[in-house]
């Protein structure tokens, strides 16, 4: 699969869970402030978890280590 086709269909995706709006937030945040989210995923995301409790927790982890980013 090519970049170009993994991006398209990434974003695909999250316009089909969030929406257009929500869609752009998300990719907002992850370009604002670094995230690691292999290290984020292996303490947090197990495999029997909807898409509303992975939101859930993403948002918390986001809201919990924003304060150590200093801007």
């Amino acid at each position: 699969m090519t970049d170009t086709l993994l991006k398209t269909k990434a974003m695909d995706v999250l316009v089909k869970t969030f929406g257009v709006v929500e869609a752009e937030r998300f990719i907002a945040l992850v370009l604002k402030e670094p995230f690691d989210y292999t290290e984020w995923r292996t303490d947090n995301l197990v495999d029997d978890i909807t898409v509303s409790e992975l939101n859930r927790q993403a948002t918390e982890y986001w809201n919990n280590t924003k304060q150590e980013v200093s801007v």
